[in-house]
């Protein structure tokens, strides 16, 4: 049985794959097509759409994150494998025996496989956090990290993320690849954080793409040597944006239908109290609502009339974009190609939030690129950064607040389909090719069952 290594290569389209010598290589000699991707076009819903089969209707991950119905609450980035609601390929290869490794991609933790790394820190109560990896088993960790160190979890995402994460993890997924997976899966995430920064168009392509291939060289080498096929596939493609769509403020200033509770830490999104709010994820936003029939179809005159949106679902049709499900928003609203959804529903930036001047990607109620940057309004905040840090290390109490509040800071984004082929999402795959031009992320599972048939 000849192992397979899928690398996870975010934002690597057809028209950028030149740029990168050896996986442009590994394009020619075997052969390469464009993605189709699913709605929405997100970390989170891409993975479970090529690993299921399936879309998010039917998959149950609507999104990097949404409104878990039974506790009303918000939750983004969460790892359990049992939130996924169809059985992933690594599920159907482990019953017939073939070991699988999955390394980085989300929904790690409780995952049917035989390894399993994902970035995970130990929180104490008194506040503090300490970053760290987790494997299953849990000794394997341990010894790669003997070996290649620890894992730059600063690098991973925050004002200083970059190339290191992506090297760290193709460092440590050769490592699994020797280990004699029959199936590794690999993410690769760096590529996705300047983009979003300074804007698609601004970027020095050659220089971001030549360094995904160069850390991807461990990877291809452990695979030449294990005889392994190497396949490549990725997420979704960055766009250029400069409107930040403001859908919370909108829904508290027309009508009071968002709810917030001011406190000792700024106001808090009030969700009980809220008759609608909006759960914004780059360009799509789910609206979730205490309303009856006629009144959504009001809201969404409401919503489809904002500058920056370009479509509101309601109900069933929902159905149109693979998202009729029960996670999803009542409303789902997708914006202008141009134009993204910010999480923000305070009024005054007085009253914003604690956690919104730090990077805090579980506790926001929405996804939020700024803390990608540090705020540029503050006095060497790297600085002011590692200084705070410290004091937690002291035992202190106190905020990394070096987190801008300013949306217009962020120029890329992505979430929707793109028409340009060669823009798509790239993948590069082996043995006999399909027969569609544009091949459908849902896919990938089929073609990997074919190759372990």
């Amino acid at each position: 049985m000849q192992p397979l290594v899928i690398l996870n290569t975010v934002g690597l389209t057809s028209r950028l794959l030149p740029l990168a010598p050896r996986l442009h290589a590994l394009a020619q000699a075997q052969w390469s097509r464009p993605l189709d991707e699913v709605y929405p076009a997100v970390t989170c819903t891409a993975q479970a759409s090529m690993l299921t089969g399936k879309l998010p209707q039917e998959h149950g991950i609507v999104g990097n994150g949404w409104l878990f119905r039974d506790t009303m609450e918000v939750r983004f980035w969460q790892q359990s494998n049992r939130l996924i609601q169809a059985e992933p390929v690594y599920a159907t290869l482990n019953k017939r025996g073939i070991r699988t490794a999955k390394l980085f991609w989300w929904f790690n933790q409780g995952a049917f496989v035989h390894l399993a790394v994902t970035p995970k820190p130990h929180y104490g109560a008194d506040g503090s956090k300490a970053f760290d990896v987790q494997s299953y088993p849990p000794s394997w960790a341990a010894k790669v990290i003997a070996r290649i160190g620890t894992f730059p979890f600063s690098t991973f995402w925050g004002p200083m993320a970059g190339l290191a994460s992506t090297q760290w993890i193709a460092r440590c997924a050769a490592e699994a690849i020797v280990d004699a997976q029959a199936l590794t899966l690999v993410y690769l995430p760096h590529r996705d954080y300047e983009p979003q920064r300074i804007g698609p168009a601004n970027c020095d392509w050659k220089k971001l793409v030549g360094e995904l291939d160069e850390a991807c060289a461990p990877i291809l080498d452990a695979g030449k040597k294990m005889g392994a096929s190497i396949w490549v596939v990725n997420e979704y493609t960055h766009v250029q944006v400069d409107q930040p769509i403001y859908l919370n403020r909108i829904l508290r200033q027309v009508g009071g239908l968002l709810t917030v509770r001011d406190g000792p830490f700024g106001e808090q999104l009030d969700i009980f109290a809220c008759t609608a709010f909006a759960v914004c994820d780059h360009q799509i936003a789910h609206v979730y609502c205490a309303l009856d029939v006629h009144y959504l179809e009001h809201l969404r005159e409401l919503l489809v009339h904002q500058s920056g949106v370009a479509r509101v679902y309601l109900g069933e049709e929902r159905a149109e974009i693979g998202l009729n499900h029960e996670r999803a928003g009542d409303l789902v609203v997708l914006a202008k190609p141009n134009a993204w959804f910010a999480y923000p529903f305070w009024l005054d930036d007085r009253k914003a939030p604690d956690y919104a001047r730090t990077v805090d990607i579980h506790r926001k109620p929405g996804y939020d690129p700024c803390e990608l940057f540090f705020d540029p309004n503050l006095l060497w905040p790297k600085g002011r950064a590692i200084a705070k840090v410290l004091m937690k290390k002291l035992g202190l109490r106190t905020l990394v607040d070096v987190i801008p509040l300013d949306a217009s800071l962020v120029k890329g984004s992505h979430g929707l389909r793109v028409n340009d082929p060669l823009d798509k999402p790239v993948f590069i795959g082996a043995g006999p090719p399909p027969a569609e031009a544009i091949v459908p992320q849902t896919a990938i599972r089929d073609l990997i069952l074919r190759h372990f048939s």
